[in-house]
């Protein structure tokens, strides 16, 4: 009860929120050609409890292993090794744009063989490379695991992925992208969530300002993802972008219903609409139940013991009240299912058939 009162207090304070809520233009677009660039790399963390990688099933670790002891002076090409503290590892990371070198940046750790757990372990100097071959990284640190793995002779518990796990500020940037602020030419936002009434709005915001300031018209709209922009000569683009950045407009987005089947999530938009609809449900409940029975046989007789199977099966059906679901606004639509008394999966059974039934303005989006 105390969770279903909680989850009615966040409906409450989210139908308490304006339909639309004034956000920054630097919050939902991204500059055109500004981009992330991602690194790779293959490396061993070292320092594990036993739960590294079996080197007899894992060639490629004992091989990465065997050529990092000889690069530091260890001969052990002739060895069979059996240690299970090393794992080896793909080292992933997203290079930020117009980063400099000596920046530093998190990276992610990933098991790569039959490792158990990378729980305590530390990740030895790994180099990052882009697409085009070039390192533009070097990784190295403690390795800080979420999840945990235990394992006993009858049992074992395991929480999230122990497999897998983060470096904050593992990674020390070597090389810089070649990319600046003035290669990237014409500037073009470029909508998150495109809508055509986003982009109109974003681009008369952005007018009205570059008239009061610049005394001229800056923006246009392209299409619905994308507000073409035309610099002032007499500003730099970093101010340029800062000074856009921080203008605000209220975004529009399409009427849209989002469900996730799987875990009984339903996500309704501000703007959804529903025709007026009469709906009844009801939940049809099986209950089978299996008492087997022993049947012998006479004393003295031929026959066998023998298991009769017995099944008793029963089936009830509850609810099936018919209620009214019409509305304006996600209020009314929120308040006519409370009212029908569904739980979320049979809310989902009934978006499904309002919506094949044609009456059920929006987008449904099944996930």
């Amino acid at each position: 009860m105390k969770r279903l009162a909680v989850i009615g207090l966040v409906f409450a304070a989210l139908l308490s929120v304006p339909a639309h809520a004034a956000v920054r233009i630097k919050d939902i677009v991204s500059l055109q050609d500004v981009r992330d660039n991602q690194l790779v790399g293959y490396g061993l963390v070292v320092g594990l409890q036993g739960t590294g990688d079996t080197l007899r099933n894992s060639t490629f670790t004992e091989q990465a292993l065997q050529s990092m002891l000889d690069r530091m002076g260890v001969n052990v090409r002739s060895m069979a090794l059996r240690t299970r503290n090393v794992a080896a590892v793909l080292v992933t990371a997203n290079l930020p744009p117009f980063i400099q070198p000596g920046a530093r940046m998190d990276v992610t750790v990933s098991s790569l063989g039959d490792a158990t757990s990378l729980y305590g372990g530390t990740l030895i100097l790994t180099s990052l490379t882009g697409v085009d071959g070039q390192t533009y990284a070097i990784a190295q640190g403690q390795v800080s695991v979420a999840g945990f793995a235990v394992q006993g002779q009858a049992e074992t518990i395991t929480q999230n992925v122990a497999t897998a796990g983060h470096i904050a500020n593992g990674a020390l940037v070597e090389r810089d992208v070649p990319l600046t602020l003035r290669d990237v030419g014409a500037l073009t936002l470029n909508l998150k969530n495109p809508d055509f009434n986003t982009a109109v709005r974003m681009a008369e915001v952005i007018n009205r300002y570059a008239i009061r300031r610049y005394g001229r018209r800056v923006a246009q709209e392209r299409d619905l993802t994308a507000v073409s922009l035309a610099k002032p000569p007499n500003v730099g683009a970093t101010r340029f972008m800062a000074d856009i950045g921080e203008l605000t407009i209220e975004p529009d987005a399409p009427a849209r219903v989002v469900i996730d089947a799987r875990s009984g999530t339903i996500v309704i938009g501000q703007d959804v609409q529903i025709s007026t609809v009469a709906v009844t449900h009801g939940n049809l409940n099986v209950r089978i139940a299996e008492t087997p029975q022993v049947s012998q046989p006479a004393p003295f007789s031929n026959g066998r013991t023998v298991v009769v199977p017995r099944t008793d099966i029963d089936t009830f059906e509850q609810g099936g009240h018919i209620g009214v679901v019409h509305g304006a606004s996600l209020r009314e639509l929120i308040g006519g299912l409370n009212r029908i008394g569904l739980k979320p999966m049979g809310i989902i059974a009934i978006l499904q058939a309002i919506k094949a039934a044609g009456a059920l303005q929006a987008d449904l989006v099944i996930q």
